[in-house]
């Protein structure tokens, strides 16, 4: 990234557009509404804008009253892009990645901007901002403002924002991309008003009694395939629906799985018939690229350790599909 030149283009303000990838997770939305403050605090008016709607357990976060949920708000969300000089894209590198906002993000004319810690960025960005060994896009933005020469521009609000993607995207700080430079991030963002208890609680602890049965169920479906050190959990729609299913509320399921001793590979297969596919989640420890697994099986992609895919295929054939694609990298698994 060209920094001098992208702190030139903020040294007026603009109208700016700040998104995201479908399905917001803790990263995405703590990413977009840190930068979101930051810039507002700088004279621009800057607006995030989410493709659709994402879990509750998210709707605490200082500011996120103000997001434009595109699948709700269309109209005002394509009068938003339209007029923007600058749009931020952050937590995703391919524009397919917004869902239904694809369309309108490859006509606009606007200056793209990305943040993004995912393998194998695309190019429709002006300005990419990529590191793959970061271990969110919240911590980037950390950075980003550190870049700018503004640390001291981070309010309690900014602080708590990029805390909760830091904190959701390490599995609370145990997965292998935190490092040391990460928990001095997570430090300062302490010492600037970040409440770590209030966070945690926050997102963690505020189960309904549904979702807690519903932990249940995928416990209950949860398959051990020793020979392959695998373990894979089913959901059906049936299933979410008799347990008033919200939207994340199936979050971290795949990591039971991985929970296991001796299991390298843990992967839930989710079916949503409002699409018509089944949503796939895949974690793995070691060595073993879920990411290339996903890619080159799965129409998905993400991290080494943590990635995402689909299948339009039925829930039980998804399934069968999986089972008989493990074979070939029973070495790998078993190294």
């Amino acid at each position: 990234m060209h920094i001098k030149e992208v702190k030139e283009l903020l040294g007026s303000p603009k109208n700016i557009v700040i998104t995201t990838h479908k399905n917001p997770d803790g990263d995405a939305i703590g990413s977009t509404l840190a930068l979101q403050h930051y810039l507002r605090a700088k004279g621009h008016d800057a607006v995030t804008i989410t493709p659709n709607e994402y879990p509750d357990f998210l709707k605490w976060i200082p500011g996120q009253e103000t997001i434009i949920k595109y699948s709700c708000d269309t109209q005002i969300a394509q009068s938003k892009i339209d007029q923007a000089d600058l749009i931020f894209t952050l937590d995703f590198n391919h524009l397919s990645r917004s869902g239904d906002m694809e369309g309108i993000l490859n006509k606009v004319q606007a200056t793209f901007v990305m943040i993004d810690h995912h393998q194998q960025p695309d190019t429709y960005a002006k300005y990419t901002y990529s590191d793959t060994g970061m271990s969110s896009t919240c911590q980037m933005i950390y950075h980003f403002i550190e870049i700018l020469g503004d640390l001291d521009k981070i309010t309690p609000e900014i602080a708590t924002c990029i805390y909760v993607g830091i904190m959701t995207d390490t599995g609370s700080f145990r997965f292998r991309s935190t490092t040391s430079t990460t928990h001095l991030v997570i430090a300062d963002l302490i010492k600037q008003g970040a409440d770590n208890t209030k966070i945690h609680e926050e997102i963690y602890d505020a189960n309904t009694l549904s979702r807690l049965q519903l932990k249940g169920v995928a416990l209950n479906n949860l398959k051990v395939l020793p020979e392959y050190s695998t373990a894979y959990i089913t959901m059906s729609q049936k299933e979410l629906d008799s347990h008033n299913f919200k939207k994340g509320d199936t979050e971290g399921f795949v990591n039971l799985g991985l929970s296991i001793q001796g299991i390298k590979f843990a992967i839930i297969f989710i079916e949503n018939k409002g699409e018509g596919i089944i949503k796939i989640s895949l974690r793995s420890k070691g060595d073993f690229s879920v990411n290339e697994f996903s890619r080159n099986h799965f129409e998905g992609g993400g991290h080494h350790n943590a990635a995402g895919g689909k299948s339009n295929l039925s829930l039980s054939d998804t399934v069968e599909k999986f089972i008989s694609i493990l074979p070939a990298y029973k070495n790998l698994l078993n190294q």
